[in-house]
């Protein structure tokens, strides 16, 4: 990767159409609120079929447990 590309070193939100640095707090209760705002059947997980049988077991026990959800699919028909 070219030396022009700086990673980033905190977190950024948006707010009002804008990124603004935040804490890592912040950031981690945005998106845990953003996962709530979605439960139930109107989220979906992709999971790969060349993952692990453990990280595909991982997948789907977040969708249903923690998601609410039963829509997983894990590509293993291609």
């Amino acid at each position: 990767m070219p030396r022009h590309y700086a990673r980033l070193t905190q977190p950024l939100v948006r707010e009002n159409e804008a990124l603004r640095p935040a804490s890592w707090d912040e950031a981690l209760d945005r998106a845990a609120a953003g996962f709530a705002d979605h439960r139930g059947n109107e989220f979906g997980m992709f999971s790969c079929s060349k993952s692990s049988n453990e990280v595909n077991f991982l997948a789907q026990k977040f969708t249903r447990s923690v998601m609410g959800s039963n829509n997983i699919d894990s590509c293993n028909r291609t």
